[in-house]
């Protein structure tokens, strides 16, 4: 098959090119071969070009790059396909190490140590391939190897990817430290908030053991596998500043002081901490406010609890400071006592809120009618099981016979919470709505 072009002239003397994809047959009987015009284009200069473009490219995709290599150096001598990797996203990768500085951090470090392998290219290597295709430390050897082409590294024995993790865990913290300053240099950043939050990452293992690998809280729901808690601080533009890392039965609450304390070593100025309520204790609030510093703090919003009532009873309108977004402001106490409070409600989430709850709702009358058809010991298994259930127990209560119904008083107490959050902040200077967006970028 190939593609040729035919020419008519018009009554008017122009001369009109036609594009055709075409294929030459033998005829047995004619004795040579005639023309089969496959497809016709159109004329020339109403051809999609770009069409045909997508066209040659996924032709050579089919093809593979060998066979490729031989129709582009057809007619050329002496040319051998030996063999192609991927460059676009390792060079990629490999500009922004070195744009942000990390090449010449661990050059620093490395300088002062007599390692004969290429470590710093190693670590580029682990952390491309977590980029790119995340794998085992095994597997990173075949993949430098045979996979992906890495400026300065052909290839890459196991047991120096080791060698480059074990530096990495001693030179741990002056890494973190320098390449954030590197950065922090780079894009002038402002590091006056401060935002914390834990998540965590489970092994394929059956059983935990000491040091990492402990059983906790999944937010995964693998409950059954062991897991480590990560800790991470960023600015207010989402740039890291640093992590941590602690073994998975770790609480986040118990967290908070070590986090204060390295990062008061690090010397950033006046800093205020921004923390989900998951973090919340008197305790680590006394412990943010050291050296100067201030925290903003999400708050749990519960009906009944005595701070919420205060502050859905406080008088007045929510100031608007942004569209689905208003702010009041609550003091409550005097003195040392004092706690400044702010309400945050947005105006879409409450929407959502209620459609949500009343779908609830919904399926719980549902399952009150199915409940109410069964006798004995179905019945009974039937309303343990719900009043039991985690989000539809919320709603229900038992009557005098020890039978569910929908707590309606339930229900208009958590309609009073609908699109709304409380926070809490040390910090007098911040306004109101300054504490509210502050705190809605850890969201």
């Amino acid at each position: 098959m190939y593609i040729r072009t035919t020419t008519r002239k018009s009554r008017d003397g122009s001369v009109v090119r036609y594009v055709q994809l075409a294929h030459n047959e033998w005829d047995s009987q004619a004795g040579y071969s005639r023309v089969r015009v496959l497809f016709n284009l159109g004329r020339e200069e109403d051809v999609d070009r770009e069409g045909l473009k997508r066209l040659v490219r996924s032709i050579a995709r089919f093809l593979g790059p060998e066979e490729t290599a031989r129709v582009d150096a057809h007619g050329v001598n002496n040319l051998t396909f030996i063999a192609s990797r991927p460059l676009g996203g390792a060079w990629v990768l490999g500009q922004l190490w070195k744009k942000l500085g990390i090449d010449r951090v661990l050059g620093r470090l490395l300088a002062k140590r007599n390692f004969q392998s290429p470590v710093e290219r190693a670590i580029f290597a682990l952390v491309a391939n977590r980029a790119l295709a995340p794998m085992s430390k095994l597997a990173v050897e075949e993949w430098v190897a045979g996979e992906v082409y890495l400026p300065g590294l052909a290839a890459i024995p196991v047991q120096q990817l080791y060698r480059a993790m074990d530096f990495l865990l001693e030179a741990n913290e002056t890494i973190q430290h320098d390449v954030f300053f590197a950065v922090a240099d780079l894009f002038n950043l402002e590091v006056d908030l401060i935002y914390f939050d834990t998540t965590s990452t489970y092994f394929e293992v059956e059983e935990e053991e000491e040091g990492l690998r402990r059983y906790g809280h999944s937010r995964y729901r693998r409950p059954k596998l062991p897991q480590a808690v990560i800790g991470l601080a960023v600015t207010r533009t989402g740039i890291p500043v640093r992590c941590w890392v602690w073994p998975g039965n770790t609480a986040d609450v118990s967290v908070i002081e070590e986090v204060k304390k390295d990062l008061i070593g690090w010397k950033l100025g006046r800093v205020i901490t921004v923390i989900d309520r998951g973090f919340t204790s008197e305790k680590n609030l006394r412990c943010l406010q050291k050296s100067g510093g201030h925290y903003i703090a999400g708050e749990r919003l519960r009906a009944g609890n005595e701070v919420t009532e205060k502050a859905l009873g406080r008088a007045g309108r929510f100031k608007v400071v942004r569209e689905n977004l208003g702010v009041k402001e609550i003091v409550v106490g005097q003195g040392e006592a004092r706690q400044r409070y702010i309400l945050v409600r947005n105006p879409e989430q409450a929407e959502r809120d209620k459609v949500r709850r009343e779908a609830v709702l919904a399926r719980i009358k549902e399952e009150l009618a199915r409940i109410g058809d069964l006798n004995g010991a179905p019945h009974t298994k039937a309303c343990c099981s719900l009043i039991a259930h985690p989000t539809y127990g919320r709603y229900l209560k038992t009557d005098r016979r020890g039978q569910p119904k929908i707590d309606w008083a339930k229900v208009r107490a958590e309609e009073r919470l609908d699109g709304k959050y409380l926070l809490r902040t040390s910090d007098d200077t911040l306004a109101p709505e300054d504490v509210a967006l502050g705190y809605k970028q850890l969201l």
